[in-house]
């Protein structure tokens, strides 16, 4: 098409195009994540009390992690939802954008949360107190079930949204600390040596920030418009030069609408103006995008040279 910008016209291609095909079943997601969110917050309250109760720094800090479970399930149940929601005059992108504001959230939370089993560890270190490892063991053992239980029902949706999958991985993971927390039990009851809760607690806390860093820094990036982890820009950039007819690739720009969605713009030299002659170009290209790149919403706008895309061409 053609635009007008200061009684100039400019010969460009504007294209603007959507996939859905990342859309999943959300009345089963929406069930399994009522179902895991109640879970893993009884749980968590259960947890919490009982190493308060016993005296367990490391099961105060599978608590703290299991909170860590609840707040990834909400944040990756909003983004699912919220990726159902149309968007308005005021926001033309809809509320999508809110999801990487939640992870940074997240991530904040999560890093206080560590630092309170820290200190708790730390003091039990200088104080050392006996914990009842059997209350310990089977208060774990139950948390094994509930995560390896719940992560269950995100098995299947893993395999083909992203969201889905970073909420059955965060909880797969989370059965595996608890797992650690029995260990460390078993190893006091038999042995005696108190700071082996402790040190299980530090362990746990360097766990939590690991995965937290991550978490923060990733959603940071985001919120910069920062390229999406997981895409090449140089590779993208040699894609659309590889297009027919198409001299130099400039102004490209690949950002993240949600956690799950993410957009490109960029300016294509082409002095034929090829890409006019197949309006299926389009359609195809974009496809392409998506199918190897996970990119979802696609606009390319062409010129016939390079100095159009500075200064006003007739």
């Amino acid at each position: 098409m053609s635009g007008l910008e200061g009684g100039q016209v400019h010969d460009h291609v504007h294209e603007h195009d959507h996939h859905h095909s990342h859309e999943v079943d959300f009345s089963n997601l929406n069930v399994s994540f009522v179902i895991a969110i109640s879970a893993n917050l009884v749980f968590t309250v259960l947890e919490a009390f009982y190493g308060l109760m016993t005296s367990s720094v490391s099961l105060l800090g599978d608590a703290g992690h299991n909170l860590s479970d609840v707040l990834g399930l909400l944040l990756a149940w909003g983004a699912a939802y919220l990726t159902t929601q149309k968007s308005s005059q005021l926001y033309s992108y809809g509320f999508r954008r809110t999801t990487i504001l939640a992870a940074i959230i997240n991530a904040v939370v999560l890093v206080f949360v560590a630092g309170f089993i820290a200190y708790e560890s730390i003091q039990k270190f200088l104080s050392p107190t006996p914990m009842h490892e059997i209350t310990v063991m089977v208060v774990a053992a139950i948390g094994i079930f509930v995560n390896a239980g719940t992560a269950m029902l995100f098995m299947r949706g893993s395999r083909s949204d992203l969201n889905t999958r970073g909420a059955f991985l965060h909880l797969a993971y989370d059965a595996l600390i608890s797992a650690g927390v029995v260990i460390a039990a078993i190893i006091v009851l038999y042995t005696g040596w108190q700071w082996v809760d402790p040190l299980t607690g530090l362990l746990i806390v360097a766990v939590i920030l690991a995965g937290t860093w991550g978490l923060l820094r990733d959603s940071v990036n985001l919120i910069l418009d920062a390229v999406p982890q997981g895409i090449d820009i140089d590779a993208v950039r040699q894609f659309l030069g590889s297009i027919d007819g198409v001299n130099e690739v400039h102004d490209l720009h690949i950002w993240a609408m949600s956690t799950q969605e993410n957009s490109l713009t960029a300016h294509l030299v082409m002095p034929e103006n090829t890409l006019w002659e197949d309006s299926e170009n389009y359609a195809r290209i974009s496809a392409d995008l998506h199918a190897r790149f996970n990119i979802h919403h696609v606009t390319l706008q062409v010129e016939k040279d390079l100095m159009c895309a500075n200064i006003h061409c007739d």
